[in-house]
């Protein structure tokens, strides 16, 4: 090879290799300096001061007059989102983290191309790394029907860093007046009713009343990111009656906006626990701070109880530096159980049966500085009692963790913990 050819060879290998090393430099880095002081106890989820610091302090105000209704497993989940989708007649707003392949995927599609054709305002907004399966024939077909479709957060040579901010918000407003929001995304996994490990455990939510214009809000934040159009009127703000007596914030987080705002609002409501706490985490990777005030709620005597996967994962690294976490807690008092039929993929967190907040957030680090996320609050009783109750039925089919259980596990296991925490900024 001629000495000149072999120096440009050398060159273009040396600028291949520092643009991997940029790129993988790049999605490690762990976004805004995290929250380091303790938040001070200065009320429970008992006072009028609590739904007040989560209305002013951290979120949209709390609206009156809501009804959520939760839906469970894609048999409970898809139809009514579907039905909501096909008679729309104004306007269709759809963000969503996974969009894959599959029958489901072609049902949203078709309808969504069907309510574009006959003339209603249809958008969506899909995460770049998320629907990176998503069939091409079915952006093709949304498309040439009338279909916006944006992509967010699309690499570019110039900003590569931004493939670390990724929108995980599940939302789906109809005409303005009809949300959706949840674990739930598009694809097989989700269908069917948690039957056998090839169908997920999950839990979606179907709202109507005042709180829909903020879910119609948190959309159109994104929107904007994506396109920079605004995007207003009665078509998605229409005037909303009360149609419920639950009163419910949208609350959404993101690097571009205060990335610690989601972490913060979970703190808060752990700080503020006096009874109990019953977090559904299909990601449960605690960082320091937050094992500390999950501990100090135990020591104060607020129960405690996890659900997490267990055999059925779809991440075994996060489920080693989940594992990794479990010692203290367990010795503090935490009851830890492992989801046995399927996935679980399930994020509900029940405070003292008097709040709710349910929606995309994971427990983990990801979720609470790295992503774009969207969780519904609800401040109402019986709707906390209503979810406990799904809560029960779920530890019904899992698997108690003991501390003795903790300690004994395999040596191969606690390796692959340590191998995984390494990781530990990026889950």
């Amino acid at each position: 090879m001629p000495k000149k050819l072999r120096f440009w060879k050398a060159i273009a290998i040396t600028f291949a290799v520092t643009c991997v090393l940029g790129l993988l430099a790049l999605n490690f880095t762990a976004g805004e300096k995290k929250i380091e002081h303790q938040i001070p106890r200065l009320y429970t989820t008992a006072s009028p001061q609590f739904e007040r610091a989560m209305g002013v302090l951290l979120g949209p105000s709390v609206a009156a007059g809501n009804e959520v209704v939760e839906l469970l497993n894609g048999d409970q989940i898809f139809p009514p989102m579907l039905a909501a989708i096909r008679g729309a007649r104004h306007s269709i707003t759809f963000e969503t983290y996974i969009y894959w392949s599959g029958d489901i995927g072609r049902q949203f599609a078709d309808a969504l191309s069907e309510r574009a054709r006959a003339g209603v305002r249809v958008h969506v907004l899909l995460d770049w790394v998320g629907s990176a399966k998503i069939e091409k024939s079915f952006l093709t077909e949304m498309e040439d029907a009338g279909v916006e479709i944006e992509k967010f957060h699309k690499p570019s040579w110039y900003d590569l860093a931004r493939l670390n901010n990724r929108t995980h918000r599940k939302l789906l407003v109809v005409d303005g007046a009809i949300g959706f929001t949840g674990g739930v995304g598009i694809a097989p996994e989700w269908t069917g009713h948690a039957q056998d490990p090839d169908h997920w455990r999950d839990t979606h939510f179907q709202v109507k009343g005042p709180v829909v214009a903020q879910m119609q809000a948190t959309f159109l934040d994104n929107w904007l990111k994506a396109t920079g159009r605004v995007m207003h009127g009665l078509a998605y703000f229409p005037a909303l009656a009360p149609q419920g007596g639950q009163r419910a914030q949208m609350f959404s987080s993101s690097p571009a906006s205060g990335s610690e705002s989601m972490q913060l609002m979970y703190h808060l409501s752990i700080t503020a626990a006096e009874r109990s706490i019953d977090l559904s985490a299909a990601y449960f990777v605690p960082d320091d701070l937050t094992r500390k005030l999950l501990a100090d709620a135990l020591q104060r005597g607020v129960r405690l109880r996890i659900i997490t996967p267990g055999e059925h994962t779809d991440t075994e690294t996060v489920k080693a530096a989940s594992r990794a976490t479990w010692g203290p807690l367990l010795q503090a008092g935490a009851k830890i159980y492992t989801y046995q039929p399927t996935m679980y993929h399930c994020k509900v967190m029940i405070v003292d049966q008097r709040m709710v907040s349910v929606g995309s957030t994971n427990f983990d680090n990801r979720s609470f500085r790295l992503n774009d996320e969207a969780n519904l609050n609800v401040y109402d009783p019986a709707f906390a009692v209503r979810q406990t109750a799904v809560f029960e039925d779920d530890l019904k089919r899992s698997r108690a963790v003991t501390y003795e259980d903790w300690l004994n596990r395999p040596w191969k296991e606690k390796l692959a913990e340590r191998l995984a925490s390494v990781l530990h900024s990026q889950l």
